[in-house]
């Protein structure tokens, strides 16, 4: 994120209430994490101590230090994918991509997270890869899903 951008988001926010956190939304917002090089402008351009930015992105589990991968693969464990086998398809995701939840493949193709709750208990268990929702899964299902994904974007 270069430096005018950056100072553009600050001058939205710089005296408002919250306005670290809403900064760091909207870095996020545009890198889809938020870089090294930001936190350290903002020190400067807020005169906010680096320690105080880095405890705010690290005590929130929305900010991300790491450039997620191009595509996304959300596993919802809520109630009801939970218990209708959410844990099984995010084992086997884990084993296909070879990440641990909120790591980003070696190629920087995938990143697999975890959610709450997508609002489809009926399909459950539910997965979300992009804008894409598949659901009723078992584990057998996720490597069919995941190479014709892989097809199509290719």
């Amino acid at each position: 994120m270069d430096r005018a951008a950056l100072e553009k988001i600050v001058a939205q926010w710089k005296d408002k209430p919250g306005n670290l956190i809403m900064i760091l939304h909207a870095v996020q917002g545009q890198c889809g994490f938020v870089p090294r090089d930001a936190a350290f402008m903002l020190q400067d351009l807020m005169d906010v101590p680096l320690a105080r930015i880095y405890e705010v992105i690290t005590f929130y589990n929305y900010f991300k230090l790491e450039a997620p991968g191009k595509h996304k693969v959300a596993v919802c464990l809520g109630t009801a994918c939970y218990l209708k086998g959410a844990a099984d398809v995010l084992g086997e995701f884990k084993r296909l991509l070879k990440v641990e939840e909120g790591g980003t493949t070696a190629d920087g193709q995938f990143t697999l997270d975890t959610v709450r709750c997508v609002g489809c208990c009926g399909l459950a268990p539910v997965i979300v890869i992009d804008d894409k929702t598949y659901g009723k899964l078992k584990a057998a299902d996720c490597d069919k899903i995941l190479s014709e994904f892989i097809k199509g974007i290719n």
